[in-house]
């Protein structure tokens, strides 16, 4: 299974470039997007007819946004994580297949200066709870947009950006939790070098900036994961993939 994760910034934007050129190359079997920034209905487009299309979108207009496209149909599929005040902002879809849980994530954002900091944290708290309660039931892959650089090999520059958001010991504390609670970082667990980074526009070109999307599963899916291989991001901006099994 070829499962594909991408933080489009905004779809409407993508869909004026290459987007469906790209799906036609790669042909995931899923494909997860985060911040669409949109809802189905403010999206003038007709999708393959190979895929089906599962949205939560923000209550807030043109803001986080979450779709899943899937060639397989799933068993079911909700939105959120069954918190009233995490789930206005179209962040989680989850899809059930018959041997596993995906759930596709938009981590909220701490902001600059760090004023959502604290409601970060009781977000990591309440979604690894909500992944947990899934994987009592069969085992979960989870991927996004994670919003944090977990250690230092994940950031171009770390030391200019201790404590700056998306690398605060309190954003970095909330990925070891899940890692702690059993799930296997994807990329990490085959790949313990640096220099694997998305690339940013910067108005001079481009420039490596941090790996911030990332693809987890319960440890059950680790063997499959060695097996499949598709673990490394490509070189497309906020772009990564990540195993699944077959």
């Amino acid at each position: 299974m070829k499962l594909i994760s991408w933080n489009v910034n905004g779809l409407r934007a993508v869909l004026k470039k290459n987007f469906l050129e790209y799906l036609d190359t790669e042909q995931p079997d899923i494909l997860c997007l985060q911040e669409t920034k949109a809802s189905p209905d403010q999206v003038e487009q007709l999708w393959p007819a190979s895929y089906t299309t599962y949205w939560n979108s923000a209550q807030k207009k043109g803001y986080s946004g979450t779709v899943i496209f899937t060639r397989t149909r799933p068993l079911q599929f909700t939105t959120g994580i069954g918190h009233e005040h995490h789930d206005g902002e179209g962040r989680v879809v989850t899809a059930e297949y018959d041997g596993f849980f995906l759930v596709n994530v938009y981590v909220p954002n701490s902001q600059r200066e760090l004023t959502r900091l604290p409601y970060r944290q009781q977000w990591d708290r309440d979604f690894l709870a909500y992944l947990k309660a899934l994987e009592k039931k069969k085992p979960v892959i989870f991927c996004g947009d994670l919003n944090v650089a977990h250690t230092e090999i994940d950031l171009a520059n770390p030391k200019a950006n201790m404590k700056n958001h998306g690398f605060t010991p309190e954003e970095r504390a909330g990925f070891t939790s899940f890692v702690q609670a059993g799930f296997v970082d994807t990329f990490r667990e085959f790949e313990k070098g640096g220099g694997h980074y998305l690339v940013e526009p910067n108005g001079h070109g481009t420039s490596p900036k941090h790996r911030v999307a990332s693809g987890l599963l319960s440890r059950q899916h680790r063997a499959q994961a060695e097996a499949q291989a598709r673990l490394h991001p490509t070189a497309h901006y906020g772009l990564g993939s990540l195993p699944g099994g077959d």
